[in-house]
């Protein structure tokens, strides 16, 4: 089968990006990478780019079939208008409802390529999951969603790590929600509904947090009476977090808790990513609820070992990339995340990471 992507460009080279273009080259593409600061040892061109420079980043897209933007969000809405411009395709991992919406814009636009925005773990795989359970029930009373980036070995009140971005952190905790409730979209409140949740004997907290669910409220409004998405942390974490940002009055100060967390709780190797997916409903005229749980820990890939957190990420990304180069999804317009099968997902070179790993 011929691709109709074989040249993908990424940018942004940090852990993530670095291990998105180490797949694509694995799952063979053509990959050229850009950095604000480029590094030579990497085992694929390189090149620096300013995003900011809307001449040199349109020139960066002259030869590529697609891109896929690593970047923090705040960047990622010139990178897609530039796609657009460039009639490439587009793919991100933002959590950011604003950078989505206006990727939503670009794509009903007389779009010449994909747009799939939200290609990470949430919002990204624990959606596919989600939704492909679903597909499966006659009726569904409840979608439940919930995944957390954890250390293996937890210390002090907080039994945290920073290793994904810090304002993303911070953010997912106050930004409100978007749930369903009563089969209608509502705003509540983060780190509120707090859960126990147990996942192979060991016990962790969830709450709500924003950006989880990408578009799958609009989805499944009226379908569906309850969906959520929350994040797991170990116990007592939330309550920590509350003092810190209400107690001590720093919910205005969102860089400087990201400061202090990444300082406080520095990044680890030995991290664990855990997946938890209930749909609940009835199949075959019975009530059933089916359960997909699983704890993704590092990985070697090409001879490096990778923390949890980047393969998970990268993995989810690039797969969504190979579907559409292969056809199997839509090459033009928006690609939610729920539209894709997890079935289709474990067949592509990089999902298969998935089918292999994380068995509880």
């Amino acid at each position: 089968m011929t691709r109709i992507i074989n040249q993908v460009a990424v940018f942004g080279l940090g852990k993530v990006g670095e291990l998105v273009a180490d797949l694509l080259g694995e799952s063979g593409f053509k990959v050229i990478g850009y950095d604000a600061a480029p590094r030579e040892d990497l085992g694929f061109e390189v090149k620096p780019l300013d995003v900011r420079d809307a001449a040199v980043l349109r020139e960066s897209l002259r030869g590529v079939d697609a891109v896929v933007s690593c970047l923090p969000f705040h960047l990622n809405i010139e990178v897609a208008e530039a796609a657009y411009d460039a009639r490439v395709h587009y793919f991100d991992l933002t959590e950011d409802v604003p950078t989505t919406n206006r990727v939503i814009e670009l794509a009903g636009d007389r779009p010449a390529a994909a747009f799939a925005p939200q290609c990470g773990l949430a919002p990204g795989l624990i959606g596919i999951i989600g939704a492909s359970i679903a597909k499966t029930f006659d009726e569904i009373r409840s979608i439940e969603l919930k995944v957390g980036a954890l250390p293996q070995n937890p210390t002090g009140l907080l039994g945290y790590a920073i290793n994904w971005s810090p304002e993303g952190v911070v953010n997912e905790y106050l930004n409100d929600c978007e749930v369903l409730r009563q089969g209608h979209r509502q705003m509540v409140p983060a780190m509120t509904e707090k859960e126990r949740v147990f996942i192979g004997g060991i016990e962790l907290e969830a709450a709500l947090t924003s950006g989880g669910l990408g578009t799958m409220c609009e989805t499944y409004e009226g379908s569906v009476h309850r969906l959520d998405y929350k994040t797991l942390r170990y116990p007592g974490h939330f309550d920590q977090m509350h003092f810190l940002f209400d107690e001590l009055n720093l919910r205005e100060q969102r860089e400087l808790v990201g400061q202090m967390l990444v300082d406080a709780k520095p990044p680890v190797s030995d991290d664990v990513v855990y997946i938890h997916a209930a749909v609940e409903g009835r199949k075959n005229g019975h009530p059933f609820r089916e359960n997909h749980v699983r704890a993704y820990k590092p990985l070697d890939i090409s001879g490096r070992t990778w923390r949890a957190i980047s393969w998970t990420t990268a993995a989810s990304a690039v797969s969504v990339v190979e579907l559409v180069a292969d056809g199997k999804l839509p090459v033009t317009g928006f690609i939610k995340q729920e539209d894709i099968t997890l079935e289709a997902l474990f067949s592509t070179q990089a999902g298969r990471h998935f089918a292999e790993q994380g068995r509880v």
